[in-house]
């Protein structure tokens, strides 16, 4: 079988669609469906210049819609990935887990698991489902305060 460019660009796109189950962000998807295009205007004979012409275009329209609009259809919602610790959960309420492997005391924070220490008093140690008032980050250390009761 003798190769043409309509083969290749077809390679180009099955590799990025592969890259793409690494990276999980649609951009390899993307870059793919272009390639995948200008292996179609290649098979139509289109000149090497035309065919960079649809992979630019191709890429230029496709990317944007694919990490804009496509992609946060699959990411869950009230979730601000790569926020935490710039400040946004200050002042959230958290309840206190127990970790399983080492029993810490952690608040469970975007999904991943802090070890806390009391601010007023230095504690790290609090039964679990404690209420607590996350105040910012020292480290991987969640800083938090006790809620006050509003019971009287």
């Amino acid at each position: 079988m003798e190769w043409s460019l309509a083969h290749v660009w077809l390679a180009l796109a099955l590799v990025l669609c592969l890259a793409e189950l690494t990276s999980g962000v649609f951009l390899f998807l993307a870059l793919g469906v272009a390639a995948g295009l200008t292996a179609l205007s290649a098979f139509l004979g289109f000149s090497l210049e035309w065919q960079l012409v649809t992979m630019g275009v191709a890429s230029g329209l496709l990317v944007p819609i694919a990490v804009w609009w496509i992609r946060p259809c699959f990411s869950p919602k009230h979730v601000d990935y790569g926020t935490t610790g710039t400040g946004v959960e200050q002042g959230n309420q958290y309840l206190t887990e127990r970790r399983d492997f080492d029993d810490a005391t952690v608040i469970r924070v975007n999904g991943d698991l802090y070890r806390l220490r009391v601010s007023e008093t230095d504690e790290t140690e609090l039964p679990a489902s404690t209420p607590v008032l996350f105040d910012r980050f020292d480290g991987t250390t969640a800083i938090v305060h006790h809620v006050q009761s509003t019971d009287r």
